[in-house]
């Protein structure tokens, strides 16, 4: 079923979920968040980010998104609050196991994957890096916003790179594993909230086709701009992987 758009002061006024989400690009952040509703069944509304609108933004506490509002419950607006909130709200189909040791190592790889510092945040940096360097990356407008906002620093450009890099091959390092235990998932031997924050942001480096993933022509390119190193260490099992999790347990084609 397609998201369901509402205008603000729908939402505002309604009660359960309501979730503010960037609306035009697979972010990945809110592309995850989607996923995690949607697997567990749990309806809500969406509301499109408009940063120019002073009143959402005072609903929300926050000029971006994904934020998740639960009735007069505080807003969410980091990964982990919005997971633990939809865990709450539906126990099953559960995304974090019961397994102390794995409930660490899901919670401990999804920060690798969204957290400040993970692979979405490193991944955006490297494209300021490559942008204000006349490489491809983003446009050097965007690029110079995005580097004010996020903490670029040019000195940084190479270990940007190596972390980049790094995380690729742990993940890639981590499904091989997997598969030799016989399991097609990132953690023990069903879906997690890992495998959705991995299909989610491996948009960053290559989104799904335009028939799944109607981003504009123009944008594109943006997204899949890296380095040959980098596309040397986005093996094709990571694809792969991204490829079960959507359609195995995600909806297609996104609702952007």
């Amino acid at each position: 079923m397609p998201v369901n758009y509402v205008d603000f002061q729908t939402a505002k006024d309604a009660d359960g979920l309501r979730m503010v989400v960037v609306t035009g690009v697979p972010s990945p952040w809110g592309e995850a968040a989607k996923g995690i509703l949607h697997v567990k069944q749990i309806p809500w509304m969406a509301v499109k980010l408009d940063q120019a609108n002073s009143a959402l933004t005072e609903w929300s506490g926050e000029r971006t998104g994904p934020v998740a509002v639960y009735n007069d419950e505080k807003p969410r607006a980091g990964w982990a609050e919005i997971l633990l909130l939809a865990e709450r709200l539906s126990p099953t189909p559960a995304l974090l196991p019961a397994d102390a040791a794995e409930r660490a190592l899901v919670l401990g790889l999804s920060h690798e994957i969204c957290g400040e510092g993970g692979l979405g945040w490193i991944r955006r940096l490297q494209g300021v890096h490559a942008g204000l360097n006349g490489q491809p990356g983003f446009p050097a407008g965007i690029a110079e916003y995005l580097g004010n906002k996020y903490g670029y620093r040019a000195e940084e450009g190479d270990a940007i790179q190596g972390r980049v890099i790094g995380l690729l091959n742990m993940l890639t390092g981590r499904l091989d594993a997997q598969k030799q235990e016989g399991s097609r998932f990132l953690v023990g031997s069903s879906l997690t909230a890992a495998d959705i924050y991995f299909a989610a942001f491996i948009a960053l480096f290559k989104p799904l086709p335009p028939d799944q993933c109607p981003l504009p022509d123009a944008m594109r390119p943006g997204f899949e701009a890296m380095d040959d190193d980098t596309a040397k260490a986005l093996d094709s099992s990571l694809l792969e992987h991204r490829d079960f999790i959507y359609n195995e347990y995600l909806e297609l084609p996104l609702t952007l």
